[in-house]
């Protein structure tokens, strides 16, 4: 049975580059952002049930996810309609993804984690951080969200001190150098802790 290691953090916090880092640590990583890509994709699960939800939001047989982003700006209830229907299939994924693996340590790189409620579904959180400076910098520096954008999701957020606080294991962004240390540092503890099981 491997380790179930969920991964998270705050949008501009370093997450997808600290999930890289494990998997170059020999991990098995799955994404959820990439599986909402899958989702939505031509033939993807999720396709159907938002069509049938939000006509308007599939194009050529695939969600479109600017059109779902403006129905969630204009009726902030679409929010809830649409994580009922994608949530549920996230999960799904995500425990085959599981069940198919035999690496010793899989990471689960959720950014909601804490906001969707499953943090009891894994062994062991990691979460990632880094000085709220930074983190907007980051963000800003992307280029692909005004300040206002970037503000409304934080504010949908679990704020990063109370990540920090609920997880078993914090990581800072700060560095590559220190990340890679820190993640190394975390895979050691888990791995004695396998073998002294």
């Amino acid at each position: 049975m491997t380790f179930r290691l969920g991964l998270t953090g705050s949008i501009g916090m370093g997450k997808s580059t600290t999930a890289k880092l494990f998997a170059e640590e020999g991990c098995a990583v799955w994404d959820a952002d990439a599986a909402v890509h899958r989702l939505y994709s031509r033939g993807g699960a999720a396709v159907d049930p938002i069509a049938e939800a939000f006509p308007d939001t599939v194009a050529e047989g695939a969600v479109d996810r600017a059109r779902l982003r403006r129905i969630i700006a204009e009726d902030p209830e679409a929010l809830k309609r649409i994580e009922a229907i994608v949530h549920p299939l996230v999960a799904e994924d995500r425990a085959g993804f599981i069940a198919a693996q035999d690496a010793e340590v899989t990471v689960l790189d959720i950014p909601l984690l804490y906001e969707t409620g499953c943090p009891d579904a894994f062994d062991a959180v990691a979460v990632v951080t880094v000085a709220p400076a930074v983190q907007r910098a980051r963000v800003l520096a992307r280029g692909t969200m005004s300040e206002a954008e970037f503000e409304t999701i934080l504010a949908r957020q679990v704020p990063d001190a109370d990540k920090r606080a609920r997880a078993d294991y914090v990581i800072e962004t700060d560095t590559m150098d220190h990340a890679r240390a820190q993640v190394r540092a975390i895979l050691a503890k888990i791995r004695k802790g396998l073998t002294d099981a």
